[in-house]
């Protein structure tokens, strides 16, 4: 059955987590393979100013929502985005440690998301944009905890952190969505204009940012095209990481979409029962990955 936002789980801010970021974590942490491995800490690198971003750009229109829902929803939205951010910053140092030029990438992302697109484009696009952003972290988010196989040899504590990023995206995905359509009132093809600019461009920065950090690693020219080549065949295969979300991520395009028609995650419910119980968001994770292992 399709949901709608009367049946949508309540967004709850988890603060103040302990992943054991500071542990032993492999460089190489999902499955030993570098190209797997940098492409999700490319991800890493991105979120922080991201979700500054995100933030951002629904604040522009909370002053015009009436809605006391809707209201509570951005504010719990903001604190889980800035939350996100705080982790992902913490897990980024060790990438500098490694040798990442994590602030170069930051500063790179500030200056194309806040001195060019929060100056240049309309904020009903910019917010058109985190809605597609949303969407498109959501339905990740479903790949990665209902394909127990994904994430089956990935280090147990980066598997926790991205199962409890994905858990809130789920929590919020429509957040953003609601006030595009509600308040800054988004017409179709100003939305679906805004998906397709996101998706090509989160696609090339992570890309790019991968293939800095694999040339930082030392591999040479030809290593990184053998890694590259398989990368990316693991990304965009028919089934492949990507590809196999592509039915999920169709449904932006449908004129009468909304988030909670895809409801949630089978998964879900029992992350949120072992972390309520446990307040430990590791054994929450590998509750969800022993389910399906």
């Amino acid at each position: 059955m399709s949901q709608t936002n009367s049946t949508s789980p309540p967004i709850v801010p988890r603060e103040k987590l302990d992943f054991g970021l500071d542990g032993d974590i492999p460089k190489y942490w999902f499955d030993n393979h570098p190209f797997k491995s940098r492409f999700f800490d490319a991800m890493s690198t991105i979120f922080p100013e991201g979700e500054r971003y995100f933030i951002s750009c629904v604040r522009d229109f909370r002053d015009q929502v009436t809605d006391p829902k809707l209201l509570q929803e951005i504010k719990d939205f903001m604190r889980q985005e800035g939350q996100h951010g705080i982790v992902h910053t913490t897990y980024n140092q060790r990438l500098k440690d490694q040798g990442i030029d994590v602030d170069m990438l930051e500063r790179i992302e500030h200056h194309i998301l806040f001195d060019i697109v929060r100056k240049k484009v309309p904020k009903k696009m910019t917010l058109a944009d985190t809605a597609a952003a949303e969407h498109l972290t959501a339905i990740m988010a479903h790949s990665f905890c209902e394909d127990k196989t994904l994430l089956a040899n990935a280090d147990h504590r980066m598997r926790a952190m991205y199962a409890w990023h994905a858990m809130e995206e789920v929590e919020h995905k429509a957040v953003a969505f609601d006030v595009m359509q509600k308040v800054a009132k988004v017409n179709y093809f100003q939305r679906i204009l805004a998906m397709m600019i996101v998706t090509l461009g989160f696609n090339i920065h992570a890309l790019l940012v991968t293939r800095y950090m694999l040339k930082v690693d030392g591999f040479s020219r030809w290593q990184r095209t053998k890694l590259w080549a398989k990368g990316l065949w693991w990304l965009y295969r028919p089934g492949g990481l990507f590809m196999s979300l592509f039915g999920h991520y169709i449904q932006y395009y449908k004129p009468g979409f909304h988030p909670w028609q895809n409801g949630q995650m089978r998964s879900y419910k029992l992350w949120l029962d072992t972390y309520n119980r446990t307040g430990d968001p590791i054994q929450a994770g590998e509750a969800v990955y022993a389910a399906g292992a």
